[in-house]
C-alpha cells in the first residue's frame, strides 16, 4: 500500500455463529492435534512426570486465557490479541503480532494435512500422501469459504466426537486401573514408580517435558477470534474463559495422569503409535485402538478447519487496521474469501516444500514458528497489564471478565513465560527454533514500527 493511502474500511463479518457453536469450539479447541500426536514425545522424555509438566504448563495457560479473555470481553474482535497490542502497545505491536500468527497458522493447517494423509495412507496403502493433502485442503477451505456458520457446524461436530472420544477414554483408564474393567488387570503404581521411578530421566527429562506440553497447548486462542463473529460475544467469550480451568485440567492433565499410569513410560508403541493408541492396546479392547486413530484424524482435520479459519480472520483484521493488502480483505456473502483462498495456498504451499525442500527450506520454516506462540503469549500479558488499567480508569463496566489477582498474576505469567525462554535456551533442539523465532519477530516488529512511523508522518 502507498505511503500517502488510507485504507478503505473492511466490509464488516456476520454474526452467524451461535452459541453452541462457540461453546463446543471452546471445549473442543482444547483437545487439539497436539495432544493426541505430540504428547508421546513429551512422555519419552519425562516419563510419569509428564503430569507434572502439563500441570505447570496449564497453570500458565489458564493465565493467558484468563488475560485474553477480559481483553476480549471488553473489545470483540476478529483480530483478537493483535488488536489488543495495537491498541495497549502500538500499531507495530499488532503488525508483529498478526503477521507472525498468520504465519504460525498456515503452516500449522499444512503439518496437520500431513499427519491426517499418513493416517490414511496406513489404511490405504500405495496411495499418495500429497494427493490426501489436497483433497482435506480443499474440503476445510470450502467449509470456511461457505457463511461462518459452515465453519461452526463442523467445528461443533468435531469437537463432540473428541469430546465423546476422550471422556470414553478416561472412563475406560480409570476402570482399568480400578480392576473393574473386566479382563484387564489393574497396573496399580508400578508404572509411575518403577522403569527409573517418577522422574527416570531427572530434571532434564522434565524440561524436555514441559516444553513439549507448552506447545501442545497452541490453538486455544482461535476461540476468542471466533467470538467476534458469534451472536454475543462478550457472554460467549466470558463463558469459554471460566470453563478453561477444568477443561485443561480434565482433558490435558486428567489423560496424562492415565497414559502414565497405563503404559510404561519408555514403550516404544508410545511414540510409535501415539499414546492414546498404546494406552487402549494395552487395555485389549477389540478395535478401540483402530478407532482411536480415526478420533486422531478428525483432531488433525478439526484443527486444519480451525487453522484456515484463525488466519483467514487475522488477515481481514490486519485489513481492516491498514496492516495489509487490501485484496485480503473482500468480503462476499459475509466471509473474507480471498483470505481464506490465499491461506489455504499458502498452507499448502507448506506442504509440497516438505517433499520439495524437507532438509532445508521446511526445517528452517519449521524452526521459524517454533516459539511464535511464546511471543504471541508475552504480548498477550503485556497487552492485559496495560489496557487494565485504562480500563478501570475510563471504562470499567466493559470489564466482563477480570484477571485474577491483577496484577500479580499477571506478573507472574510474564515470569514463566521469560522461563520457558530460558529453558529453551538452554535445549539444542528448541535454542534453534527461539533465535529463530526470534529473528522473525525482529524482522516482523522493525517492519511493523517503520510503517508506524511512515503512516504518522503522512
Amino acid at each position: 500500500m502507498p505511503r500517502n493511502a488510507v485504507a478503505d474500511p473492511a466490509p464488516p463479518l456476520t454474526h452467524g455463529l451461535k452459541q453452541r457453536h462457540l461453546s463446543m469450539i471452546a471445549l473442543g479447541g482444547v483437545i487439539g492435534a497436539g495432544l493426541f500426536v505430540g504428547s508421546g514425545a513429551g512422555i519419552a522424555a519425562a516419563g510419569p512426570s509428564i503430569v507434572v509438566a502439563y500441570a505447570i504448563s496449564g497453570v500458565l495457560v489458564m493465565l493467558v486465557m484468563r488475560m485474553l479473555g477480559e481483553m476480549s470481553a471488553a473489545y470483540p474482535s476478529s483480530g483478537s490479541f493483535s488488536a489488543h497490542a495495537e491498541r495497549a502497545v502500538g500499531p507495530w505491536a499488532g503488525f508483529t503480532a498478526g503477521w507472525s500468527f498468520w504465519v504460525l497458522m498456515c503452516t500449522a493447517v499444512g503439518l496437520e494435512g500431513i499427519g491426517a494423509a499418513q493416517i490414511v495412507s496406513g489404511w490405504l496403502p500405495g496411495t499418495p500422501e500429497w494427493a490426501w493433502v489436497a483433497l482435506f485442503m480443499v474440503v476445510m477451505c470450502a467449509a470456511n469459504l461457505a457463511a461462518v456458520r459452515n465453519f461452526g457446524e463442523f467445528e461443533f461436530w468435531f469437537a463432540a466426537l473428541k469430546v465423546g472420544a476422550i471422556s470414553l477414554f478416561l472412563v475406560l483408564g480409570v476402570l482399568a486401573l480400578l480392576g473393574i474393567l473386566p479382563g484387564t488387570g489393574s497396573p496399580g503404581l508400578s508404572n509411575l514408580t518403577g522403569e527409573g521411578g517418577f522422574l527416570p530421566n531427572g530434571s532434564e527429562g522434565l524440561v524436555i517435558g514441559l516444553l513439549a506440553s507448552v506447545f501442545a497447548y497452541g490453538g486455544l486462542e482461535t476461540v476468542t477470534i471466533a467470538a467476534a463473529e458469534s451472536e454475543n460475544p462478550v457472554r460467549g467469550v466470558a463463558r469459554a474463559v471460566r470453563t478453561a480451568m477444568w477443561r485443561i485440567a480434565v482433558f490435558y492433565i486428567g489423560s496424562m495422569a492415565v497414559i502414565v499410569a497405563l503404559v510404561p513410560w519408555d514403550a516404544k508403541e508410545v511414540v510409535e503409535k501415539g499414546p492414546y493408541v498404546a494406552a487402549l492396546d494395552r487395555l485389549g479392547i477389540p478395535g478401540a485402538a483402530q478407532l482411536m486413530n480415526v478420533v486422531v484424524f478428525v483432531a488433525l482435520l478439526s484443527a486444519m478447519n480451525a487453522n484456515i479459519y484463525g488466519a483467514s480472520r487475522m488477515a481481514y483484521s490486519l485489513v481492516e487496521r491498514g496492516q495489509a493488502p487490501q485484496a485480503l480483505g473482500r468480503v462476499s456473502g459475509g466471509v473474507p474469501r480471498v483470505a481464506v483462498l490465499v491461506s489455504s495456498v499458502v498452507g499448502f504451499g507448506c506442504v509440497l516444500l516438505s517433499y520439495w525442500r524437507p532438509d532445508d527450506v521446511f526445517a528452517w520454516l519449521l524452526n521459524m514458528i517454533g516459539a511464535v506462540i511464546l511471543v504471541v503469549w508475552i504480548l498477550i500479558a503485556v497487552s492485559q497489564l496495560r489496557l487494565r488499567r485504562l480500563l478501570e480508569r475510563t471504562e470499567p463496566e466493559r470489564l466482563a471478565v477480570r484477571m485474577w489477582a491483577f496484577p500479580v498474576l499477571t506478573w507472574v505469567a510474564m515470569a514463566g513465560m521469560a522461563g520457558v525462554f530460558v529453558l529453551m535456551a538452554r535445549q539444542p533442539d528448541t535454542r534453534v527454533q527461539l533465535y529463530s523465532t526470534g529473528a522473525m519477530t525482529l524482522v516482523l516488529a522493525a517492519v511493523g514500527y517503520a510503517w508506524q512511523r511512515a503512516r504518522a508522518r503522512d
